[in-house]
């Protein structure tokens, strides 16, 4: 199976995670072992919205913004790849093209952000379509897709399984803007909705449930 596992940097970054980042490592190598093709993408979290707080007062546009964002997630991929050694790529990608050309090479490959005007989710997703990967699980900081944001309203309930089209009614913002905090960013949903991939929204604070979602078990949200 081709999977992209999404990494949230509200999981491993907020704030940073050694302990946790080791067991996704950890998770990347076994995945590859049993036959998988890798590719992960990670999130800049925390640390990569105090960057654009900082752009943002220093007088920089919205791009520029996004530059800061998208160097703080390669420095976090740039970990990953010195922690898989061997199993890696060797450096971080900074393309589709040459995220494609290292999974092609038997490699587990890792991203961050890649260009202004998207955030990891979309990255995720755009190299999902582009290796035509069978499957994208993303790590976030919630258990699933919820009605509500769950962190904001108590009543809120998760969905078990939704349709990709059901996805921009649930989600407040309905653009792009540098730092933007929802569960799956509104470019990354329209990509997603346009490639019908797969995807499954777990609890990242346990990269065990990536496994699983990966074997097909029954855990966080299934979008179809």
């Amino acid at each position: 199976m081709r999977v992209v596992v999404r990494v949230g940097g509200s999981v491993v970054a907020s704030p940073l995670n050694a302990p946790l980042i080791g067991k996704y490592v950890d998770l990347l190598k076994d995945l590859r072992k049993q036959g998988h093709e890798v590719v992960a993408v990670i999130g800049g979290g925390s640390l990569a919205r105090e960057f654009i707080r900082v752009a943002a007062e220093l007088g920089l546009e919205m791009p520029q913004r996004d530059w800061a964002a998208i160097h703080v997630s390669r420095l976090l991929a740039q970990l990953f790849v010195l922690c898989l050694g061997e199993a890696g790529c060797g450096s971080v990608p900074v393309s589709l093209d040459e995220a494609e050309a290292c999974l092609k090479r038997g490699k587990v490959v890792v991203v961050g952000g890649l260009r202004p005007g998207m955030t990891t989710d979309s990255v995720a997703a755009m190299i999902g379509e582009r290796v035509n990967a069978d499957l994208l699980v993303k790590g976030s900081n919630v258990d699933g897709i919820f009605t509500k944001d769950p962190k904001k309203y108590s009543d809120a309930e998760k969905l078990d399984a939704l349709k990709f089209e059901d996805l921009t009614r649930l989600f407040e913002a309905d653009q792009h803007r540098a730092g933007i905090n929802q569960i799956i960013d509104p470019e990354a949903v329209k990509i997603l909705r346009k490639s019908r991939l797969k995807t499954v929204v777990v609890n990242g604070y346990d990269a065990e449930n990536v496994l699983s979602a990966v074997n097909g078990e029954r855990v966080g949200t299934v979008i179809t």
